[in-house]
């Protein structure tokens, strides 16, 4: 064996005896892809002088919940921000991996979804990453067959898919069905609903084939699943106060951040005017999104896909640290997860900083700040 794969070995065979546990349940951001990297989105050159480090590594993810970081990319927003400090995009298809990378100094900074972040700041020992933001809100649905399911009580006794076990959509499904008063285990998927857990890639085939029943799912693969003849029965974001839950959060390796305040404060500059540009200018920005997706995948998401998917969707710089805490607790009651310590995964002080130079409202940490 080369002595890079006897050393990636040693680094999973460490991670996963800190917390065995988490490392099996909390492994995607919401998409429960297991591929790796995909090619790189290509982003204008740095011009100017360059802050503390001569360059930036960003991790994101080729999805609509991480729009944030497609627009910012590919118009340049982060960019101009950053001056001569040239931003250098990697994307990924799994939150693991990402992970690994921010561990490994293979980027610096990341958009990923709350399940990641906890697996990522537990496994380290509240060492290795920073929640510094939020990115985005919203976008998970209940779709399922209406010749099947015409109620949620219908739901009971079906096959409903969720992207894979533990992770952040199978985690709120598990929770839903308890507050039902149904019973599943939540390992195993069985019960009074059977949890079938099933990559978002080929969960549109399994609908198709008639292997499930419907699916608690992210966008765009719920609007794939409409598009298919399945039927919308609810949206994740009407059970949470003020339709508000954490979907893509911005974190840093805590090195990084000791080191280049300086270049996370302008990539945060970045981040907050991009979500003001999406707000401002939706259709552009779904346009512009979707151009970065086709360029990162070579297909882009057609009108009755990218329009409901988009609309579910909302861009905001509240990290919504209550709901990260609440999405833990639910992995807890599932049986899924050991309750985690989480004080300190939060430092909002540099976005907070931005927030206050723009004139707009700062953001809470719920407590889990750092001291």
């Amino acid at each position: 064996m080369p002595a890079s794969s006897r050393i990636r070995a040693r680094r999973r065979v460490a991670a996963a005896a800190v917390l065995p546990l988490l490392a099996v349940v909390l492994t995607s951001c919401g998409y429960g892809s297991k591929a790796d990297k995909t090619d790189d989105q290509p982003g204008p050159a740095a011009s100017g002088k360059a802050l503390s480090a001569d360059t930036v590594k960003i991790g994101y993810f080729p999805n609509l919940t991480h729009a944030t970081a497609l627009v910012g990319v590919q118009n340049g927003i982060l960019q101009k921000e950053l001056g001569g400090t040239q931003v250098s995009p990697r994307t990924f298809n799994a939150g693991p991996s990402e992970i690994e990378a921010l561990n490994a100094r293979s980027i610096d900074i990341g958009f990923i979804g709350p399940s990641p972040a906890i697996n990522g700041y537990t496994q380290t020992k509240g060492k290795g990453l920073r929640i510094i933001g939020g990115s985005a809100s919203g976008g998970v649905k209940l779709v399922v067959n209406p010749k099947k399911i015409k109620t949620l009580d219908d739901v009971k006794g079906k096959r409903i898919a969720t992207p894979q076990l533990g992770n952040t959509q199978d985690v709120a499904f598990l929770n839903w069905i308890a507050e039902k008063g149904w019973k599943v285990d939540g390992q195993s998927g069985k019960g009074d609903v059977s949890v079938v857990r099933t990559d978002n890639k080929t969960t549109p085939d399994a609908y198709k084939s008639g292997s499930i029943d419907g699916a608690w799912v992210p966008e765009p693969t719920a609007s794939k699943l409409v598009a298919e003849g399945a039927k919308e029965i609810l949206d994740e974001s009407s059970l949470w106060p003020d339709k508000k839950f954490v979907i893509t959060n911005i974190i840093v390796s805590q090195t990084f951040l000791k080191e280049h305040p300086d270049v996370v404060e302008a990539v945060l500059r970045g981040s907050v005017k991009t979500n003001d540009w999406i707000n401002a200018n939706p259709e552009q920005a779904k346009a512009s999104a979707n151009k970065a997706l086709k360029s990162l995948s070579g297909k882009a998401l057609p009108p009755e896909v990218l329009d409901p998917a988009w609309k579910s969707i909302q861009f905001t710089n509240d990290p919504l640290a209550s709901t990260l805490q609440t999405e833990a607790g639910h992995a807890v009651k599932a049986g899924l997860l050991e309750s985690p310590d989480l004080n300190g995964i939060y430092d909002l002080k540099p976005l907070n900083k931005v927030l206050k130079a723009n004139g707009e409202s700062t953001v809470g940490d719920a407590g889990l700040g750092v001291k």
